[in-house]
């Protein structure tokens, strides 16, 4: 029988924007002593992690159970919830569907990247000039979107939404990717970025190279 007291297990890798995003619900929420975080394998041939996940994909969260939860908004929403009133949580209504909205502009903008991201982590000869033109191209109008954007209520204040959380992970991806060059022309969204940087769950789980 599960211990429902013991720690869930929550597989991650330091690189992946998706891992960041539980990473830092977990920071936000004080939930150190009810997650254990453990360092997965990926695209290895393999893996042991395959034995856990086998899409082998993170962010993977283990329940007492043994019940699997993979992908990021998933395991996000279950760790919100986990202990105390949920942080991220949108509210009802209208004022919801705008958080969902912008959540989701911002999960396509970090979704493009991380494939941009990817194919240039490929050999040189087997990297794909229109796959990166592709997600060049999609970044640069997401981000002329979100310098008008930027400035909804919904992404003001502290950290206290996914759609806030979400935009923050995608434009720090600009440490990985020096080609992601967002910044100039965008003295908003910069602000915006700048001033969240400094929270200490953003600088405990940056990108590092």
């Amino acid at each position: 029988m599960s211990d429902i007291n013991s720690p869930v297990k929550l597989y991650i890798t330091l690189t992946s924007p998706y891992a960041r995003l539980a990473r830092i619900v977990v920071l936000e929420k004080e939930l150190g002593d009810k997650v254990e975080q453990i360092i997965a394998k990926t695209r290895q041939v393999d893996s042991p992690y395959y034995q856990v996940n086998p899409s082998g994909r993170v962010p993977c969260l283990i329940l007492s159970d043994g019940t699997r939860l993979e992908e990021s908004q998933l395991v996000c929403s279950y760790l919100d919830h986990l202990d105390a009133p949920p942080l991220f949580e949108p509210p009802t209504g209208t004022v919801g569907l705008q958080v969902r909205r912008l959540e989701a502009m911002a999960r396509s903008l970090m979704d493009g990247v991380s494939v941009w991201i990817r194919e240039g982590f490929r050999p040189v000869d087997e990297r794909s000039p229109g796959i990166v033109g592709h997600e060049q191209a999609r970044a640069a109008r997401l981000i002329d979107v979100w310098e008008n954007e930027i400035i909804d209520s919904a992404m003001q204040g502290d950290l206290n939404n996914m759609a806030q959380l979400t935009l923050i992970t995608a434009l720090q991806l600009e440490q990985w990717n020096p080609e992601f060059k967002w910044r100039e022309g965008h003295p908003r969204l910069v602000e915006w970025c700048d001033q969240l940087s400094d929270r200490p769950s953003l600088q405990e789980t940056a990108p590092v190279l």
